[in-house]
């Protein structure tokens, strides 16, 4: 069973999410802000930005127009939440966004 919600994630948070792609010292600094929850930064790329606050992990993936933020927990494993989130970034990317 797949359960889909939605974040109550403020502009701040998305701003700085959205900036830490390209200066990613922001996030190392004071971790990743998603509804009020700070994660624990733990890598990225210019694409790709990885966090964790204890068994929950963050998989973000920044397309052309969108960023897609994933939440997973145990059993879920950081492998198979890349898998989701970066084929399904890959996918929108090729639709123009």
């Amino acid at each position: 069973m797949t359960v889909f919600f939605l974040l109550q994630v403020s502009k701040e948070e998305l701003a700085k999410l959205v900036q830490g792609f390209e200066k990613q010292d922001i996030l190392t600094s004071s971790g990743v802000t998603l509804a009020g929850n700070r994660y624990i930064y733990l890598s990225g790329t210019d694409r790709v930005i990885r966090a964790k606050l204890g068994k929950v992990g963050v998989h973000c993936m920044k397309t052309t127009q969108a960023v897609v933020v994933s939440l997973y927990e145990d059993p879920i494993q950081p492998q198979q939440a890349a898998s989701v989130v970066e084929k399904l970034g890959d996918y929108l990317i090729t639709c123009g966004y």
